[in-house]
């Protein structure tokens, strides 16, 4: 028996000049919700499962996932002995925090049920991102499912080509665009901001999220026409507590207010609580003081350990209204203060560059290491294949916020926060035309309280110009805070806060990355949770975020304002140059036997360009000039007139065979030995001897005829 085939249903809008297409039913129908979007020749599947109940949960077990196919690109992976896609591509990780930073938000904090969201790219044109279209295949996979979701939200890139703004523009528009930025809209209220800018000012940063408006709205209202005509009823019993446990619960939450109202002020506000550790002490202290007072009143075990769990979310709330209502922070800052700021360079005496970043109990030592060009990362991915001379990477080990936890590489979480810093950086970072060396940048968090991403940009920067390399500018990066009130989804009241820390990242909160040079933003990350932040609020936080930046690149500045003259002495240093590209098999030499005999003589990385161009790489100086003239002599050309000192290689009757250069010979004829009449050439010269020739002629067909004679008066 077969069953009917369900109906494939298409929807269709035209976003900045270019169709999207949006069907529902095609695929993957036991989904709670599926759907592909198509832009161009780019398809994206969005999946939205909704699991089981997460029992004990005291967060909401979202999953998201970004699946890479090469098939999608018609490509086979290079690598010789695995063919199929196996872990996740950093930009594939960083897509997934994309899709999650933007509707993470719009759940509702009851749902204890996991939910999965795969986006799967099914075909991929090259020139259509499928990052931005995941994030509208999410949102309308969610919206038609059953599972509850305050949706839909809408995604678009927007870019910037002389001056003017360009919806979800090609990869080769974004390599000239100034800006390159991701929004996330819901209504008009911006869920997730993610982008880079090459040093814009904050006025066209806050003019593309403007600009990106007239396009999220109406690919919102698309998918909330299709959710009216074909969505699934909102599955809102998994929304539903029992009424006991209700009602228990308000009881608790009631005995914990009462409780917080009377203990809360002069536990964390009456005097000044400077330090992470000392805020955790005094929460610790209130949790001890409540389970007492909970003992006091012969609450039972299970409602006790239910109390305690709401502690800390109430207090942050209560440390929020502090902000809203009073402009007081847990550490006695005012809402435009930044915390104590230091800065190092040279810490490391065996690295080629070093520099140390502490802002409050934020710490983050960065460490510059210079390679040869030869050592460039290759990358296979479903979007591109090639090499990147330049990498930030970043690491949080467990100790950096006084846990313990096993070292298992990077998580998410490190891969993202490196790429965004790495993002922040590259502005800045000289073109391997103009500093010819592989750099790699490693950002060691030692202490975690707030933002280590943008500590990471600080302390790279400083490691960056500690090490000689001729960075444009200083990057510094600040993260941004709020404090607000929600009202029927809509912010009343609300306050911005500079360099966010521990419990002031709560409900209605944000967390807004803004890194830059003292000339304009390079990159941004925003997400909240609220429903969204307005314009409003979104202007506001730029124009506070700029004067912090300021002030943090002035303390920079005092450590070094400038790249230091020359690397370090540890580096490595290249040399390069051309060669005719002709050449470039007299220098390597049948199987390599040339280059390798160079090497191996002197010690030095030889990387050879297909356009000529050689990179010679070594610590030491004579080892590399000695290579460089090796090079040169073997892919030269003998000019006439030009005197050497070559050695004989073969004698016949006629005249001498000298090489001039390596493996170039020429003939000495045995009128040319000597003032004299020379009966045998075995008179003047022997195989091995070492003489002075001039180049007197090079015929049509390159060979080269020298004189010993003329140079005996030279």
């Amino acid at each position: 028996m077969f069953e009917e085939k369900n109906s494939i249903q298409s929807f269709e809008l035209e976003v900045g000049g270019k169709n999207l297409i949006i069907k529902i039913g095609e695929f993957a129908n036991q989904a709670n919700g599926s759907c592909t979007v198509q832009c161009g020749g780019t398809v994206v599947l969005a999946t939205a499962v909704l699991g089981k109940v997460r029992e004990g949960m005291d967060y909401f077990p979202l999953l998201v996932e970004y699946e890479e196919k090469f098939y999608a690109a018609g490509k086979i992976k290079g690598s010789r002995f695995i063919k199929r896609e196996g872990r996740a591509t950093d930009s594939a990780i960083t897509s997934a925090r994309l899709i999650d930073r933007s509707i993470r938000p719009l759940f509702d904090e009851r749902i204890k049920n996991d939910v999965q969201i795969i986006s799967t790219i099914l075909s991929f044109d090259q020139v259509n991102d499928p990052d931005v279209l995941s994030i509208v295949a999410t949102s309308a996979a969610l919206s038609i499912s059953d599972i509850p979701w305050n949706g839909p939200i809408a995604g678009v890139r927007v870019g910037m080509i002389d001056n003017e703004f360009i919806i979800n523009p090609s990869y080769e528009d974004r390599k000239k665009s100034e800006i390159d930025i991701v929004v996330a809209t819901r209504g008009n209220r911006v869920t997730m901001l993610e982008g880079e800018a090459k040093e814009a000012k904050e006025a066209k940063v806050i003019k593309a999220i403007q600009f990106s408006q007239k396009y999220v709205s109406e690919i919102n209202q698309c998918i909330q026409t299709i959710q009216e005509k074909i969505g699934k009823p909102k599955n809102i019993e998994i929304l539903k507590e029992d009424e006991s446990k209700k009602v228990e619960k308000e009881e608790l939450q009631q005995k914990v207010q009462l409780f917080l109202d009377k203990e809360l002020e002069n536990a964390l506000f009456v005097q000044t609580i400077g330090t992470k550790e000392g805020r955790k002490e005094a929460i610790a202290l209130l949790r001890k003081k409540l389970e007492e007072e909970l003992d006091a009143q012969e609450i039972g075990k299970e409602k006790k350990s239910k109390a305690l769990e709401m502690i800390k979310k109430m207090i942050e709330i209560e440390i929020s209204k502090r902000i809203l209502e009073k402009e007081e922070r847990v550490d006695g800052r005012k809402l435009t203060d930044i915390r104590l700021l230091e800065t190092k360079v040279s810490l490391l005496p065996y690295t080629h560059g070093s520099g140390l970043f502490r802002r409050g109990q934020t710490e983050v030592l960065s460490v510059v290491t210079l390679g040869a060009p030869g050592e460039e990362q290759f990358f296979d991915t479903m979007e591109e294949k090639g090499t990147r001379n330049f990498m930030h990477h970043y690491n949080f080990p467990p100790f950096s916020v006084g846990e313990v936890g096993p070292l298992r590489g990077p998580g998410r979480r490190d891969i993202g926060h490196g790429a965004l810093a790495e993002k922040a950086l590259i502005p800045v970072i000289p073109t391997k035309e103009e500093f010819p060396y592989t750099i790699r940048v490693v950002s060691e968090v030692l202490s975690s309280n707030g933002s280590s991403s943008m500590g990471s940009v600080c302390g790279s920067s400083l490691a960056l110009m500690d090490a000689g390399i001729p960075i444009k500018k200083a990057v510094a990066g600040i993260a941004m805070g709020l404090a607000s009130e929600e009202e029927n989804g809509e912010i009343k009241k609300y306050k911005i806060i500079t360099d966010l820390q521990d419990l002031e990242d709560g409900k209605g909160g944000m967390d807004f990355k803004v890194a830059g040079t003292k000339d304009g933003i390079t990159a941004i990350q925003m997400d909240t949770k609220t429903m969204g932040l307005t314009q409003e609020i979104i202007e506001k936080t730029f124009q506070q975020s700029l004067e912090a930046r300021y002030k943090i690149l002035e303390v920079m500045n005092n450590s070094i304002n400038v790249s230091r003259s020359d690397l370090s002495p540890l580096a490595p240093r290249v040399v390069s140059f051309k060669i005719n590209p002709d050449k470039i098999k007299d220098v390597i030499g049948s199987g390599g036997k040339i280059i390798n005999e160079i090497i191996k003589e002197t010690g030095v990385t030889i990387d050879i360009e297909d356009d000529g161009t050689i990179f010679v790489s070594s610590v030491s100086k004579e080892s590399m000039d000695k290579a460089i003239k090796w090079i040169k002599d073997l892919t030269r050309e003998a000019e006439v007139g030009e005197i050497f000192q070559g050695r004989v290689t073969k004698i016949l009757a006629f005249g001498a065979f000298v090489e001039i250069l390596p493996k170039k010979e020429g003939l000495v004829h045995i009128s040319e030995l000597d003032n004299r009449r020379v009966e045998k050439v075995e008179d003047v010269v022997k195989v091995g001897d070492v003489i002075k020739v001039e180049v007197i002629n090079i015929d049509d067909q390159g060979r080269i005829n020298l004189s010993r004679r003329k140079t005996l008066n030279k």
